[in-house]
Formats: C-alpha cells, sequence, structure tokens
C-alpha cells in the first residue's frame, strides 16, 4: 500500500502513441487499459493522481519527415488534437493536473511540463508528495526522462512496469536497468 504523500504519475498516454496513432507503441493500449484497471482499483492509495501530455505546437526539429527515431520524430501530439488526447481507458476523472509539454521545443520528461503555469516538481511540493508511482509510454523515452529527473528532484520512485510501454523492447530494457542504477524501484 502505496503512503498518503504518494502520487501516480501516468506519463503520456496517449492516442498518437497507441496502436493507430502517428507513432505507436506495440503495447500501448494494453498498457492505457492495464492504468485504468489500476486507477479503479488502487485510487485510494494515492494522495494524488497526475498525468504528463506531449502537446506540441511548433516543436522545430522534434518534428521531421525524416525522422531519425531518436531525436527527430514523425508529427504527434499536437496541441488540441485527438492524437494528443489520454486514451480513453484512462480514467482522466481521477487526475489532479495535467503537466503538457514540449509546444515549442522537444520535451521528454514530465518536469519539463507545466499546469496551469506551475511546474510538476513544484506541485507535487506543494502538496507534500515525496513518493511517485510512474507508469506509461514509452519506457525508453518520456517515462525514462521524467524517472530520472523525479530522482534528480529528491522524489522516492517506483516505476510499476507492467504499466510501461517501450517504442523498443531492449531501450525499454536498457533504461529500467538506467532507472534502477540512478535510484529507482521497478515492481
Amino acid at each position: 500500500m502505496a503512503s498518503p504523500k504518494t502520487a501516480l504519475v501516468i506519463v503520456d498516454v496517449q492516442n498518437d502513441f497507441c496502436p493507430g496513432g502517428s507513432l505507436a507503441t506495440e503495447r500501448g493500449t494494453e498498457v492505457a487499459g492495464l492504468i485504468g484497471s489500476y486507477q479503479d482499483n488502487h485510487a485510494d492509495d494515492y494522495a494524488h493522481v497526475v498525468a504528463t501530455q506531449d502537446w506540441h505546437i511548433d516543436p522545430g526539429e522534434h518534428f521531421s519527415d525524416t525522422p531519425d527515431f531518436v531525436d527527430s520524430w514523425p508529427v504527434h501530439c499536437v496541441a488540441d488534437s485527438t492524437g494528443a488526447a489520454l486514451h480513453d481507458a484512462v480514467r482522466s476523472h481521477t487526475i489532479d493536473a495535467f503537466f503538457r509539454k514540449g509546444e515549442y521545443s522537444a520535451a521528454y520528461s514530465g518536469f519539463e511540463g507545466e499546469a496551469e503555469g506551475v511546474g510538476m516538481a513544484q506541485w507535487l511540493r506543494d502538496r507534500g508528495v515525496e513518493k511517485l508511482d510512474v507508469v506509461g509510454i514509452a519506457t525508453d523515452h518520456c517515462v525514462r526522462a521524467t524517472v530520472l529527473d523525479a530522482l534528480e528532484e529528491g522524489f522516492e520512485v517506483r516505476v510499476l512496469t507492467e504499466m510501461c510501454a517501450a517504442v523498443d523492447t531492449e531501450r525499454g530494457d536498457a533504461a529500467f536497468a538506467e532507472m534502477v542504477g540512478s535510484g529507482a524501484q521497478l515492481s
């Protein structure tokens, strides 16, 4: 059971990162469903639930017609588009704040986002949160960056691995190893 000062962080479970989206992960829809069920069964475990969203307006070289899938990507998660919306399986009504990131630049970490002008680290600290459980898409990119930044910000972090989807399984496994090496727990 999570402590009362724990938040669930749902990273980028958006339509464009699920099958049928412009930058889909193989397990995106499955992970969205697992997260929705988890929210139903574990809502009382958390003081807060927050979500991050890629929310691109003009992110410059982050978008490319010839993406390298490392630093440049196909167009995805354009602000206010269906692709940028959270997957329907995620229980949006349980989310206390949405941290949108990457309007005019590449942004991988949820800690680069803001909710109503407040960054995620400050928002969480203002509410006494000390521990984070992290789930979402993609393990090897935005989940990785969010977890590493959370650790850097001094939060205790646990990654719920079954509720994470990687772009590439091998890179996803390497990202999990990096997270553990930096101080995160895997569950």
